[in-house]
């Protein structure tokens, strides 16, 4: 006997050869049978147990779909019919039985696409004493999986309640039949999968958009209002797809008219690496515009990253340069970071002088940071930059460009005529080009320049491009 679309009938009456027979009342239509089930057979190798998964049921090589039924009434057999997938393919319906909860979770494993749940079964206290505990606690052990409901006819208020607690459809017990039920099987489980792919891919937009929208707010916005200095900077993160990695700067304009600029690098280029170069980059500005300049604030940068890395192995370079209001000098300090270079009108680019450093923060607990005095001059364009710039290969060895020959390549592109973020671009698309490919370092410069006419402007607005000074 089977449920929907399978026909109920008795064994036909062998009649003798000639014999006559009275006719027989039509015995009355047996009640139907109470919902029942038989295990699926077994197969030889035990599935995998319940735990971490992707959250989708995959259906096997042949199409088949695993239903765990866990109600309490095993008298009888219960069938479903076969089913037929878009393309036309037959897809059969195996059945696996539980009795109760315990023994449910025992069944529950990984190759079980939908449960069918008896809401009557007693269900654990502390699941509530509404109705719905069998299915909360089934959808605790479960919640990627799809569950139909199923009740009594009486219980459509109840049904109706547990889809709103996570059952993917209801069925009522008295309409139930194998057809029917084979239906709300593919449903439930083509509902569940389309959930859980929407999830996802809300989960994963909504991620890509907070990490995006927070790594712009933490990129600097230059205060330079009333200086006559032009500004141009260029990032390019190691991490694919990121937008921010281990190197920082800033640049900030104090009351005093000194205009404070620093790029930093932490070493390591990974997402813990960028948070904590955000982390200095702020206490940066926070004391620079509290006063702090030099060894004072390096020593007290150096306290911020001690207190907030996450290992005694974790460094990082600065350099930092305080340009006087006219102009023309500036101090400085390196703590393990490369030189900056200058470039002044009609002279070759040169390194600042760099005998003078002192190590990077987070090296020596009692380390000094000298601050170096030097003349800039009328006219000059200022780079600071980080590692990443001068680390990458040339050609097929093993020799890196270095400081000279990014030297070499700067002035040659000043020579072409290029400035601002045009002069940033161009260097960071050489350096990939003499690299073979990406580069696996954080890049991070930073371009002051001070043009013929900045010597008499007061209020020139900073920019992101540089003037064709040099």
């Amino acid at each position: 006997m089977s449920l929907g679309g399978v026909q109920t009938c008795a064994p036909a009456r062998p009649r003798g050869e000639g014999r006559t027979t009275s006719p027989m009342p039509a015995p009355p239509p047996p009640p139907p049978p109470p919902l029942t089930t038989a295990a699926a057979p077994a197969t030889p190798a035990a599935p995998k147990r319940h735990g971490e998964h992707d959250g989708t049921r995959a259906q096997g090589p042949s199409g088949d779909l695993t239903l765990l039924v866990i109600e309490d009434d095993p008298a009888g057999t219960f069938t479903v019919p076969e089913l037929l997938d878009a393309a036309g393919t037959r897809i059969r319906i195996r059945i696996r039985a539980a009795r109760n909860l315990t023994e449910a979770e025992r069944l529950l494993t990984d190759d079980v696409h939908c449960i069918l749940l008896d809401l009557a079964l007693p269900a654990p206290a502390d699941c509530g004493r509404d109705g719905l505990g069998a299915l909360r606690h089934v959808l605790r052990l479960a919640p990627h999986h799809a569950v139909l409901a199923l009740t009594g006819e009486n219980g459509a208020e109840l049904a109706e309640a547990a889809v709103r607690a996570g059952a993917q459809d209801y069925l009522f017990r008295n309409e139930l039949d194998g057809r029917q039920l084979g239906r709300a099987i593919r449903y439930a489980v083509e509902r569940k999968r389309a959930d859980h792919a929407q999830r996802a891919l809300t989960e994963s937009r909504l991620r890509a958009e907070e990490n995006a929208r927070l790594e712009r707010g933490l990129l600097p916005t230059p205060l330079l209002e009333g200086s006559s200095l032009r500004f141009a900077s260029r990032y390019r993160p190691g991490r694919s797809r990121a937008l921010l990695g281990g190197d920082f700067y800033d640049t900030v304009r104090t009351p005093d008219g000194t205009v404070h600029a620093m790029i930093g690098d932490v070493c390591g280029h990974g997402p813990d690496e960028a948070a904590l170069g955000v982390e200095l980059r702020i206490a940066w500005r926070a004391l620079t515009l509290a006063g702090l300049c030099g060894d004072a604030l390096l020593s007290t940068l150096q306290q911020v990253l001690e207190h907030e890395r996450e290992s005694e192995e974790i460094f990082a370079t600065v350099c930092t340069v305080d340009i006087a209001p006219d102009g023309r000098s500036a101090g400085v300090c390196l703590a393990g970071h490369p030189a900056p270079l200058i470039a002044r009108h009609g002279q070759a680019a040169r390194l600042l002088p760099y005998e003078d450093g002192g190590p990077a923060l987070g090296l020596l607990p009692n380390a000094r940071w000298p601050r170096r005095q030097m003349e800039l001059g009328g006219a000059w364009s200022l780079l600071m930059y980080t590692d990443g710039l001068i680390e990458g290969r040339i050609g097929d060895g093993n020799r890196r460009l270095g400081q000279d020959g990014m030297v070499e390549m700067i002035d040659g592109q000043l020579a072409r005529g290029l400035r601002g973020e045009e002069l940033l671009e161009s260097a960071v698309a050489r350096v990939r080009e003499l690299n073979g490919g990406e580069l696996t370092d954080d890049v991070a410069l930073l371009l002051l320049d001070r043009g013929p006419t900045a010597a008499g402007s007061t209020r020139r607005p900073a920019g992101s491009a540089i003037g064709p000074a040099l």
